[in-house]
């Protein structure tokens, strides 16, 4: 995904978001308040043969649209961050001639490891935003690069400042306090085999803690049936300690506020948003995601801030890798103390601060 910053004025900072045609983003985007265009766009990287004419097509089709936009925004800065989205902008913005001086470029890298369109991008790119140092090695020493730290919603933000955030969001989402919680969730749509592995182990689950379990909106259907049918046979009122939901806004940042573990994918957020919340957490890379989400899962377990399950092997290990945890309070609290360590708050502040002052030094007509 892009977003493409023009300065109006001095004063006045006018943004436009460019994503997908039917991207998940577009509803996030419109919450947010920002204007929003479509393109269309495939990946090249790691998709079957059979597909590469037809994505190369969609590929020409985007930067002619991409084309377009740019023509007719006039961006001061453009901003890339993303994968394969950003890459028919940044075409497309190259191979314009500019009236009024070329436009700045910021990439921003959320993963440990960027995607192979990011690492095209670079070369284009003024100045490169990175999630953590190892990222570094994978650019040229001569680059104009910057450890920025993921970026956070101004909403974690507030709940991290309140020093009693924890029973604040206990109460919000109707938890008790004095007893563990731990918080499952996949991507934006979820994860099925986290799902899966959570139901067929529940009643086990909730004998050592409370469950917050944002399931995504694919799966929601299915797992209301399932857990209709197990509490039919509930006599223990386990599963009064159990909480569903199929997505959370705003109450996502009191559930990472009230958990004591996460259970999640290791997708670029959560080097960013666990670190912020200081909370461990099992991590279970997505196995077909190349293996950006290994990496970033590594990075975590490396700094004792994390472990983690193989998705093949989840739903065997799940029980005993909670427990273990659980179980010793010590091992959670150095996990909890790693995990803040990595925690960079200012991320989206030293973002915002790199594109207006990129903005301030626009290009010539054929820099």
């Amino acid at each position: 995904m892009d977003v493409q910053a023009g300065s109006a004025s001095k004063s006045q900072i006018v943004p436009l978001w460019v994503g997908g045609i039917g991207g998940m983003e577009k509803e996030l985007v419109g919450r947010a308040g920002f204007p929003y265009e479509e393109i269309p766009a495939a990946g090249l990287h790691g998709v079957g043969w059979k597909r590469i004419p037809g994505n190369l097509y969609q590929l020409g089709r985007g930067i002619l649209a991409a084309r377009k936009i740019l023509s007719r925004f006039q961006p001061d800065v453009i901003f890339f961050t993303g994968g394969f989205l950003a890459f028919p902008v940044a075409v497309a913005a190259r191979t314009m001639l500019w009236k009024q001086g070329r436009p700045r470029h910021l990439l921003y890298v959320p993963d440990i490891e960027p995607a192979l369109a990011l690492k095209v991008i670079a070369r284009f790119a003024d100045q490169i935003a990175v999630t953590t140092e190892t990222t570094r090695r994978y650019y040229p020493v001569k680059k104009d690069i910057i450890v920025s730290g993921y970026p956070t919603r101004l909403e974690h933000q507030k709940w991290v400042r309140d020093p009693n955030r924890k029973e604040e969001a206990c109460r919000l989402l109707g938890l008790d306090c004095d007893t563990p919680i731990i918080l499952v969730f996949g991507g934006s749509k979820g994860a099925r085999s986290i799902n899966n592995a959570v139901l067929a182990n529940l009643m086990e689950l909730l004998q050592v803690a409370q469950i917050v379990h944002v399931t995504g909106n694919l799966d929601w259907e299915v797992l209301q049936t399932k857990i209709n049918a197990l509490k039919e046979n509930d006599s223990s009122g386990l599963l009064n300690r159990y909480h569903a939901y199929p997505y959370l806004h705003e109450e996502m940042s009191a559930a990472l506020a009230a958990a004591d573990l996460a259970i999640c994918r290791a997708g670029a957020s959560v080097l960013g948003e666990l670190p912020l919340f200081g909370l461990p957490a099992i991590l279970v890379p997505y196995p077909h995601a190349w293996h950006y989400q290994q990496i970033n899962a590594e990075y975590l377990a490396q700094h004792h801030a994390a472990i983690i399950i193989d998705d093949h092997h989840l739903t065997d290990q799940l029980l005993s890798s909670v427990s273990e945890v659980m179980s010793h309070p010590e091992k959670l609290a150095a996990m909890r103390q790693a995990m803040k360590g990595l925690a960079k708050p200012e991320a989206a502040h030293t973002i915002a601060q790199c594109i207006l002052e990129l903005g301030q030094h626009k290009g010539g007509v054929n820099d």
